[in-house]
């Protein structure tokens, strides 16, 4: 299978990344604003990838660091690995794409992420790669309709033009709410979650995890939000391993601590949410 070492790390086209993640993500689906894509090659082969790009939320993450500049952070909001590459590839190539950001992007400060606690894993790979957690949160972004299509929030509010997912979703709400009058999702056009409620979509049980990565070391001093340890996951009951909800207060890769290193099981990322404290 070869050796972590033997990887390589270089910017790839958005083309060839796009087609990397719909084949290798657990979501199958790209976010359409990433802006740098590094590839992850093994012999030559194009096995792996990581998106970078702005926060849909930024005015909401701007803050988490005080003095942050409007393009002072960027978000790591896609990253897939095939079953191909070796044990520790993902530690690997974090480390490499950190410090392409730091040479080549010198005016960005930190980078967020996010782990996907209700579908995947709670963020294993941040851990063991030198990111801090700020946020745990319950699940509020990825929601499911009756018949079970999911949808994130930002889709059923028809935020940044979320077009097709938002029209899927009010078709589902009008056949749902075929016999009731003045049901809210549909009222003048808007997104009211209570519509989508009443309508029986429901926010899919799990978590969301906000982790950090310091790019410039000052940035760590001016952090906004308390340092949540690691075995916090356990005791909040948010621990998963690939799709698994893991039972018990050890998330068994890490120390409670930040500083520490753990085990590695790839965590690919979300974007369009925001985990609180």
């Amino acid at each position: 299978m070869g050796n972590a070492k033997d990887l390589r790390v270089t910017p790839v086209t958005a083309g060839a990344a796009n087609a990397l993640v719909k084949r290798v993500h657990y979501s199958g689906k790209v976010v359409q604003n990433s802006q740098l894509h590094l590839g992850v090659f093994l012999d030559g082969r194009l096995e792996g990838a990581m998106q970078f790009g702005p926060s849909l939320d930024k005015r909401k993450l701007q803050g988490l660091v005080a003095g942050t500049g409007w393009n002072d952070f960027i978000e790591l909001n896609r990253m897939a690995f095939s079953e191909a590459l070796p044990r520790n590839s993902e530690s690997r190539a974090l480390g490499v794409a950190m410090r392409l950001l730091r040479k080549h992007y010198p005016h960005l400060q930190w980078v967020v992420s996010f782990a996907d606690g209700t579908q995947c894993g709670d963020g294993t790979i941040y851990r063991a790669s030198g990111f801090v957690l700020t946020g745990i949160r319950k699940n509020t972004s990825i929601w499911a309709a009756p018949g079970g299509e999911q949808f994130s929030d930002h889709a059923l509010r028809n935020v940044d033009g979320h077009t097709r997912k938002h029209a899927q979703a009010q078709r589902i709400v009008s056949k749902t709410t075929l016999t009731k009058d003045g049901h809210t999702a549909l009222s003048n056009g808007g997104a009211s979650m209570k519509g989508y409620r009443e309508a029986g979509f429901r926010p899919l049980d799990g978590f969301q995890l906000r982790y950090l990565y310091f790019l410039d070391p000052s940035a760590r001093g001016r952090l906004t939000v308390p340092l949540i340890p690691f075995d916090e996951i356990g005791k909040r009951g948010a621990a998963m391993h690939r799709g698994k909800t893991r039972v018990g207060s050890n998330t068994d890769d890490a120390p409670s601590v930040h500083e520490g290193q753990g085990g590695l099981i790839p965590t690919p990322t979300l974007q369009s949410v925001e985990a609180g404290d």
